[in-house]
């Protein structure tokens, strides 16, 4: 939805930058969740608890944190399938390996990230070096991933460590939910990688691939490194979906994917690349889960959910071209 917004110069007047700003996917996907949180809570009164917040804080984090990973590889112009099969990967294995307390959640922790960026490394290295088209090469390392699930846990099942299963779905000082925390943690290094070279190449070669290879950016590199940093994220959101079910399930992370890239085009990211952002795909993530909230609120079949999501992600992009629309003829 950003995808013309951003390429407007920072020097358009003040009319101007209130539209782009209004235009941006964040801010639009932020506004129609805020609408659609009113809507639940009038017909779910207990929305507006903090013990219903933090359930749904819960349940967005996995999709959420897969999203932002997602991000990572379509702003440098690429399409990563295997985010289904590092989840259910790293789902399995907290399920059969459950190390207790916290030091055994941070090791957890770890071996999700290393596992996701183990996964990333071999998406990198087929794409950026040996230039395989990014949805076949990701297909191959899903499916792969996939076995290996079935491989370690051939049936919905497991066990997952208390400290895991409790403390990641509880909250701080009573209102605070620490899957929130994590999410948030995310999006501030996402906001530090932005800054630095990495995060500018990202943007460079999904913009013009060929142009950034002239001025001396390492394409092959940077796209790489972006293959890595989205599988230890996806890494993450499989730790965070197993802290949230307590239990393992070899195709816990199909659900993910078709979800996964409704949440980053609803958040304003291009799916062409160059321009868009982790915080869009993470209000998107958010609007979608609200979305079946409500929908059960209202008394809606589950049958008809994913209909009203793709309406939604169909209005939100369609509402989004028209303010760029608008503002491109206002500066005719």
């Amino acid at each position: 939805m950003t995808t013309q917004v951003a390429s407007l110069p920072p020097s358009a007047a003040s009319p101007d930058r209130l539209v782009r700003l209004v235009a941006s996917g964040a801010v639009i996907v932020t506004i129609l969740y805020l609408i659609l949180y009113g809507l639940y809570a009038l017909w779910e009164p207990s929305a507006l608890t903090a013990y219903t917040f933090g359930s749904l804080v819960n349940n967005t984090a996995p999709l959420a944190i897969a999203a932002a990973g997602e991000t990572l590889v379509i702003l440098a112009r690429g399409f990563d399938l295997s985010v289904a099969g590092v989840i259910s990967l790293t789902n399995v294995v907290m399920a059969s390996y459950p190390v207790d307390g916290p030091g055994g959640a941070l090791l957890s922790l770890m071996l999700c990230m290393a596992a996701g960026g183990t996964v990333g490394a071999a998406n990198g290295y087929l794409v950026a070096v040996l230039r395989l088209q990014t949805i076949a090469a990701t297909l191959g390392t899903m499916i792969i991933c996939q076995g290996l699930s079935l491989v370690i846990l051939d049936a919905p099942g497991g066990v997952v460590s208390d400290f895991v299963a409790d403390t990641l779905t509880d909250t701080l000082f009573g209102f605070v939910p620490v899957s929130g925390l994590i999410v948030a943690a995310v999006v501030g290094a996402w906001l530090m990688l932005r800054r630095t070279d990495l995060g500018v190449a990202l943007y460079t070669i999904g913009t013009d691939e060929a142009a950034a290879a002239l001025s001396g950016v390492r394409v092959a590199r940077t796209r790489f490194l972006a293959f890595v940093a989205a599988g230890m994220v996806y890494g993450i959101a499989g730790f965070m979906l197993t802290a949230q079910t307590a239990t393992g399930n070899p195709n816990s992370g199909s659900p993910f994917l078709m979800l996964t890239f409704a949440a980053v085009a609803l958040g304003g990211t291009s799916l062409s690349g160059g321009r868009g952002g982790l915080v869009g795909s993470i209000m998107g993530a958010a609007l979608l889960m609200l979305l079946q909230k409500v929908l059960f609120s209202g008394g809606v079949s589950s049958f008809y959910t994913g209909i009203f999501q793709g309406a939604v992600l169909v209005l939100a992009i369609v509402f989004s071209r028209a303010l760029t629309h608008l503002l491109e003829r206002s500066r005719a």
